[in-house]
């Protein structure tokens, strides 16, 4: 890479990020200058995890770059669940449920339903490939049934948790669905996750430019990398900031996770948007319903290996008004992407989900 290249701003944000993030992460308070540079730096990272997940997918094709970020922003979010876990605290029961169902609420409702307005707004109807959203919708409602709603019934244990046994099967079951999954959407069925016209064929590509050299996309990949790992560690650090804010403002603790959540998925929900402007809904929704997929299909696994040396208990069980969340925005989701084009009003009821999902994490 040439000097002016090192020195742009897609190359120094996330260095600058990781050095805050290498300084902050063993103070145990940081004062208010250090919290609004690491707010910046943040929103920095975010920016720049958008800019080089573009430069991969460019080079590499649909669907495999939707692939590559929700790949890579869930594992760095299965990492910071399980660490935080081992950590301990009054929260570690449910903090893997809490941060799934979060996920799926605001991929499935935040991030598609954003999408979709967006689209619908500026072209008037939105046009997706029906076939690879549905297999998509279907695997994230299978998975959340399985892992999230089926331990709030079972009675092998007490409490909304699963057993040794029934924990193995999930983890098993989420793994295999999962990678069926991705075989289906990279190789046996690819031309069902690419961007249509409105006349149901596959869109010509919408980037004229030369494609990125292989240097190139090998240094894209390792600042995304970086980039993600920035967002993560920082939300972590400001989590504290975070924290206070909400207890200032009188919202219960456990709504840190989900503004943490959604600090994870901004550089996913602002690439599906931009997806969506250029007429690309499709990629839109890979991003959505494929960071759902990888939220449970990755965290269940970990936790599972996780809880063999892990104290305490895990419940993974929903609550009774998380579950109806959950089952109705599985049935608005099959009504939006069965007809295989969209217009503003299911972009809009997919907000007013995620809009009801939050004031509930607010007032219980």
């Amino acid at each position: 890479m040439s000097l002016r290249s090192l020195l742009s701003w897609n190359v120094l944000v996330p260095v600058l990020a990781m050095f805050a993030l290498a300084v902050a992460w063993p103070q145990k308070g940081l004062g208010l200058g250090m919290v609004l540079v690491v707010a910046v730096l943040l929103a920095g990272a975010v920016l720049t995890a958008v800019h080089h997940a573009e430069v991969v997918a460019h080079k590499v094709g649909e669907p495999f770059g939707s692939l590559v970020l929700a790949v890579a922003v869930t594992v760095i979010e299965v990492a910071l669940i399980v660490t935080l876990m081992i950590s301990g605290g009054d929260d570690a029961a449910t903090l893997a449920r809490d941060t799934i169902f979060a996920a799926i609420m605001i991929t499935t409702n935040g991030i598609a339903g954003l999408a979709l307005l967006v689209g619908a707004l500026r072209y008037g109807l939105t046009n997706f490939n029906a076939e690879g959203a549905g297999a998509a919708l279907a695997t994230v409602a299978t998975l959340g049934a399985l892992t999230l709603v089926f331990p709030a019934f079972t009675t092998s244990v007490p409490g909304p948790a699963y057993s040794p046994q029934q924990l193995v099967f999930a983890a098993l079951a989420s793994v295999v669905l999962y990678a069926l999954f991705v075989f289906t959407q990279t190789v046996r069925h690819r031309d069902f996750f690419l961007p249509v016209t409105d006349k149901g064929t596959v869109a010509p590509e919408d980037d004229h430019a030369e494609p990125p050299t292989g240097k190139q996309t090998a240094a894209s990949l390792v600042l995304l990398l970086v980039a993600l790992v920035a967002v993560v560690g920082l939300a972590k650090v400001e989590s504290p900031a975070i924290e206070a804010a909400v207890a200032a403002v009188g919202f219960p603790n456990s709504f840190v996770g989900v503004v943490i959540a959604m600090l994870v998925l901004l550089p996913e929900t602002i690439a599906a948007v931009r997806a969506s402007v250029r007429q690309r809904m499709q990629i839109s929704l890979n991003l959505a319903y494929g960071s759902a997929i990888a939220s449970i299909g990755l965290t269940i696994p970990a936790i599972a290996v996780a809880s063999i040396w892990l104290k305490g208990e895990l419940h993974l069980g929903l609550g009774a008004t998380q579950i109806v969340l959950f089952a109705l925005t599985i049935v608005v989701s099959v009504l939006t992407v069965v007809p295989g084009r969209a217009t503003r009003m299911q972009g809009a009821v997919h907000l007013a989900l995620l809009a009801a999902f939050l004031f509930l994490a607010v007032n219980p």
